[in-house]
């Protein structure tokens, strides 16, 4: 039986790869071959990519470097489908606010910072890290976005957001301290602040229509 596409999960040294490539063996059809890897040549071969993450920045973007990771996926994210997830979204920025302030990958113009504590607003006070489900608000119809409702809840855990410094890239926001963007796209590029593959059925259909995305 020939495989049709190889889709990389990027393996960086994080936790958690293995309950997205199980999400994604989970949605695709018997031509789609879902791999783990943190071999260049790996990345370079694959049809589409996935840059999950979870943790700290830090030490993401110092693993990437370390691997000469950072220079593949730059080279991998100008022809492929490429989906970031959580880190996989904030790592696509200019810099980052964590651990002293991070560069990143400067795919996409902007920055990642921290939510504002806030005690109180009204009588809620807001816990950081954001945590649990929440409704993504569809800012531009994206092939992502097909068969999901505007307003669906989708799984978070973080304490820094993106602020991208231009609005049309914005495809997804969210309600928690402040309005925060929690979905970029542009180009071949899709990234999530959510955890698609924590999310049900909402999650389950976006990486469903990762896999069936021509760009």
């Amino acid at each position: 039986m020939s495989h049709h596409q190889t889709v990389v999960v990027i393996d960086y040294g994080t936790s958690n790869l293995r309950s997205v490539a199980r999400a994604l063996e989970h949605v695709s059809d018997r031509k789609t071959r879902i791999v783990v890897s943190g071999s260049i040549p790996e990345i370079r071969a694959a049809d589409r990519l996935v840059f999950p993450g979870q943790g700290a920045i830090g030490q993401c973007m110092r693993h990437l470097q370390e691997q000469g990771l950072d220079d593949c996926i730059r080279e991998c994210i100008a022809t492929k489908p490429f989906l970031g997830i959580c880190l996989g979204l904030q790592s696509l920025m200019d810099s980052s606010d964590e651990d002293g302030g991070t560069p990143c990958l400067s795919l996409i113009p902007g920055r990642v910072v921290r939510f504002e504590d806030s005690r109180a607003s009204g009588d809620q006070a807001f816990k950081i890290p954001h945590m649990g489900w929440n409704q993504v608000w569809q800012q531009s119809a994206h092939p992502l976005w097909r068969d999901i409702g505007d307003g669906s809840r989708f799984y978070f855990v973080h304490s820094y957001y993106v602020v991208p410094e231009e609005s049309s890239v914005v495809t997804g926001a969210t309600e928690y301290i402040t309005r925060f963007t929690s979905a970029v796209a542009r180009g071949n590029m899709f990234a999530c602040q959510f955890h698609p593959e924590k999310s049900q059925q909402a999650g389950l259909t976006l990486l469903h229509n990762f896999l069936h995305w021509n760009i």
